[in-house]
């Protein structure tokens, strides 16, 4: 599942083999991993490591750089939230400066999302399956649909404490919609714009929305998936950076605490290969535009 790169720096420049690499491995359902590319904090920012600064009714600690804002914390002064702002803007820049070296293909039609740092201890986490990642999953938003564009997201393990972050990783997309669509029906006439009428999406949800969050949320309800799909342990250890597309690579975070990642959003167009796409994967399946 890991395809391994050495360098130890965010703006390193990778030669076009190694580009190529990435890029071909990405979109066939592999993680770029880089076990030495820390993100080390500053004096000021070791505050941090604790997950008393976390909302416990938050699932992370939030950051959008375009607004400037910050959420999902407590116990802040106005100087703990201007620094830890600065910590999370200066992720989101080194992770942007990854790409562009890495996947130069991607980074000009690359959209910005949010930032999250993820203080509390995972394996303790309780609440509903729907929200559960420790249960195997893609990724899909019930109240941001991506109109089918990509989830790119580059995960850094900043535990001060030598614990690795623990995944696990499950079968293919291909295979995954292929035992779960059969299940799902189309959805209600009109539905999608009155959920965008009441607020309830930010934006339209397309039928590959609906089919995408349809599959998140079958996969984590079926106890017996979760129990028997061909999955694998991967350990990711401080100071390691990895970059995957979370709506392919279905996945679980079992056990870990101190982790940054970095949310962007990728027209398909902008693939090397379109046909690799979940959006084309479904339309394909389901014989029809999802989009």
């Amino acid at each position: 599942m890991l395809q391994t790169f050495s360098t130890q720096q965010w703006n390193e420049h990778f030669p076009d083999s190694a580009q190529q690499l990435a890029i071909q491995s990405l979109e066939n359902g592999r993680l770029l991993f880089f076990p030495k590319l820390a993100f080390p904090l500053s004096p000021e920012e070791q505050q941090f490591l604790s997950p008393e600064f976390a909302d416990p009714h938050a699932k992370n600690i939030s950051y959008q750089s375009e607004s400037n804002k910050l959420w999902g914390v407590r116990n802040l002064t106005d100087s703990q939230h201007q620094q830890l702002k600065s910590m999370l803007n200066r992720f989101s820049q080194n992770a942007f400066s990854l790409i562009k070296e890495i996947l130069p293909h991607y980074a000009r039609q690359l959209i910005l999302a949010r930032t999250s740092y993820r203080p509390v201890q995972i394996s303790g986490r309780v609440t509903s399956y729907r929200k559960d990642d420790k249960r195997l999953h893609i990724d899909a938003f019930p109240s941001a649909p991506n109109q089918g564009k990509r989830i790119l997201r580059i995960f850094c393990n900043i535990n001060p404490h030598e614990q690795d972050r623990v995944w696990r990783t499950g079968e293919s997309f291909d295979k995954v919609a292929n035992r779960f669509i059969p299940q799902i029906q189309k959805p209600i006439r009109g539905s999608a714009t009155l959920l965008r009428l009441l607020k309830i999406t930010k934006s339209y949800r397309t039928l590959y929305d609906h089919y995408m969050l349809q599959i998140h949320d079958r996969m984590k309800a079926d106890n017996d998936y979760q129990k028997n799909a061909d999955q694998r342990e991967v350990r990711f250890p401080p100071g390691a950076t990895w970059i995957v597309q979370t709506d392919d690579v279905s996945h679980a975070a079992m056990q870990g605490q101190y982790v940054l990642e970095q949310t962007f959003y990728l027209p398909v167009k902008a693939m090397q290969d379109e046909s690799k796409s979940p959006l084309r994967i479904l339309e394909k399946m389901l014989n029809q535009k999802l989009v």
